[in-house]
């Protein structure tokens, strides 16, 4: 069961940023082109999860980290595509937890901080505010969904079925105090971390979890891509 956050109100004064992070590559999708570069819709996907977020508050902070080798085509997109949502470009790493701690090194200000997968492109406004508001009042906050499918745990070379109602999917963004997710990433990394909120945990502090919403598919092959698709012309 996901907790209820209920009457909860985002403190007026609180700076809110986010880390859009996109990475990746076109290999899973059988193409040159970098996933987050892919057209969706007749844009870049990574157009329509910028606006997102400027859809759910033209005040929040925008910061894309993306490859330095890509910030010239990235560039070259927002002029054919006459994007204008401001934000900032910082340079990636090599892996993804390299690429949030840049992220991260860019903000200098107290706040919130939002961390966004660059290819989850059809997450919902509703899921982003949620998240900030909660994390005002509680710390951090990920949104998450029960499982839906039957699901079973490997062990050996057979398998035992196991009680879907105690297992969620974690989806983005992933919504922390700028101060305490900075601290957690100057920790280095782990090879149990598995998302943002596992780098945090390993100060101790409790992770909240929070309604996400089902739509909030992470685009990596190109069957993703087309359902993605479906979902956007069905939700506009």
């Amino acid at each position: 069961m996901i907790p209820e956050f209920k009457g909860l109100s985002l403190k007026s004064m609180t700076k809110k940023f986010v880390l859009i992070v996109a990475g990746g590559s076109g290999s899973r999708m059988n193409s040159s082109v970098p996933k987050q570069f892919l057209l969706l819709v007749q844009k870049p996907l990574l157009m329509h999860t910028i606006n997102r977020f400027a859809a759910c508050d033209p005040t929040i902070e925008i910061i894309l980290v993306l490859p330095s080798s890509q910030f010239d085509y990235w560039k070259e997109l927002c002029i054919q595509y006459n994007f204008k949502i401001p934000h900032r470009l910082v340079a990636g790493g090599i892996v993804r937890f390299e690429s949030v701690k840049n992220g991260l090194s860019a903000i200098g200000e107290e706040g919130l901080v939002a961390i966004h997968d660059g290819v989850r492109p059809l997450v919902s406004v509703e899921t982003i505010d949620r998240c900030y508001r909660v994390a005002a009042e509680m710390g951090n906050a990920i949104p998450v969904m029960p499982v839906i499918e039957s699901i079973r745990m490997i062990v050996g070379n057979g398998s035992l079925p196991v009680d879907r109602e105690k297992y969620v999917t974690i989806q983005t963004p992933q919504v922390f105090q700028v101060t305490e997710i900075k601290k957690a990433y100057e920790s280095g990394f782990e090879p149990s971390f598995t998302d943002d909120a596992t780098v945090l945990e390993k100060l101790g502090i409790q992770i909240n979890l929070v309604e996400g919403n089902r739509e909030n598919l992470k685009i990596t092959h190109s069957t993703d891509l087309a359902i993605a698709e479906i979902l956007f012309l069905n939700l506009k």
